[in-house]
């Protein structure tokens, strides 16, 4: 079996030695994060048997890379109030003033560090390609942030990283049920 795969969006993408459905792409620049360069790496991906992957994988990358600066200021909401939940949930300390004091929703960007972005098809219920965003954040430096997008065109998911593109998934409910997913 060839070690790479070729995405029209991205280019060349290198299987993962240990995770054989794993293919990271060489860092490319993100509009969504001010062209940040980032891997992308398709997650369950075995050629051959999900003939449609590649394609769909594109559609859904090429949708988000066609997002900007300003799609991500337009979930700062989002961001910012994940950042409070969690901040609500624990005791107070300290270092997490500066959090506590934004005044702009927009300022929780400062606080978030895109590290990898993934894209996978859902396992359960409808198979759609998603492209996930895992970031560190300072308010929760164990279990981070994951931005979640449907098809790379909508957020449909901001979270911990937690393992579930969707809240359905991640908490037993149906997709009518979830939200952000319901509005996609």
């Amino acid at each position: 079996m060839d070690s790479r795969i070729n995405s029209q969006v991205i280019g060349s993408l290198i299987q993962d030695k240990n995770f054989s459905n794993w293919w990271t792409s060489s860092k490319f620049p993100i509009p969504f994060f001010d062209n940040q360069e980032l891997s992308i790496t398709f997650i369950g991906y075995e050629p051959g048997e999900d003939k449609e992957f590649l394609i769909e994988a594109d559609k859904a990358l090429a949708n988000f890379l066609a997002l900007g600066s300003t799609d991500r200021e337009n979930i700062s909401h989002l961001v910012y109030k994940n950042c409070m939940e969690f901040l609500n949930a624990v005791d107070f300390i300290e270092e997490d003033k500066s959090l506590r004091d934004i005044d702009d929703e927009n300022e929780i960007w400062g606080f978030v560090w895109p590290s990898d972005i993934y894209v996978s098809r859902r396992p359960y219920r409808e198979p759609d390609i998603y492209v996930q965003i895992a970031c560190e954040c300072d308010w929760e430096q164990e279990h981070g942030l994951q931005l979640i997008f449907r098809q790379g065109k909508k957020i449909t998911r901001v979270s911990e990283q937690d393992g579930h593109l969707t809240e359905a998934d991640a908490y037993g409910k149906a997709d009518e049920e979830d939200e952000l997913l319901a509005q996609f």
